[in-house]
């Protein structure tokens, strides 16, 4: 009985942590600055490729589609979800420049009406099986205008194994997101 009412209990208080991280954020985060707002899966990001990028560069047209939410947002509680979109011609991209670090510009329009604009630097890495961007850089105009932004991108990384050694295509990559942003 004792046995299994500490294990009951040792999983309630994992629980209870693990909740807390979600909500709260990890507690280096909260010991840097004040966290604005953080929008935690199922928000997303698809991007698709026409043509799909193979190992040989050609001109491609790149559409980006983000959806955040459910966000949370101690400073300004109405925002609950937001977006982004680009479309945009690149000049001789291949399946390789996925892999790439690069700068990064965006808005995030949120559901309030309010945007904001981030200027960032993109990292992209394979982990398992999984392709992972980490975005980091500072709100530069807008809402939360001077404030940190993290936000961690993680899709399937087969098509992009696979084109990469020349066996395949990339038409796009569906991926959930991750998004903090935090003032300093």
């Amino acid at each position: 009985m004792i046995k299994s009412f500490r294990t009951v209990m040792a999983t309630l208080t994992t629980a209870v942590c693990a909740l807390a991280l979600t909500v709260l954020g990890p507690a280096g985060t909260a010991s840097a600055g004040v966290l604005d707002v953080t929008c935690t899966p199922p928000s997303s990001q698809s991007t698709t490729f026409t043509p799909p990028l193979t190992v040989t560069p050609q001109n491609t047209v790149v559409s980006v589609t983000g959806q955040y939410g459910p966000c949370v947002s101690l400073s300004n509680p109405a925002i609950t979800s937001g977006s982004r979109t680009y479309i945009g011609q690149e000049p001789g991209r291949s399946c390789l420049d996925l892999l790439d670090s690069g700068p990064a510009t965006f808005t995030i329009t949120w559901n309030t009406g309010q945007t904001s604009t981030v200027s960032a630097n993109s990292t992209s890495t394979i982990v398992g099986a999984a392709v992972v961007v980490t975005v980091t850089g500072t709100v530069t105009s807008g809402l939360f205008v001077g404030s940190s932004v993290v936000q961690i991108i993680t899709g399937p990384a087969a098509d992009v194994l696979l084109c990469t050694l020349g066996l395949g295509t990339v038409a796009g990559i569906y991926a959930l997101a991750t998004l903090e942003i935090t003032s300093l």
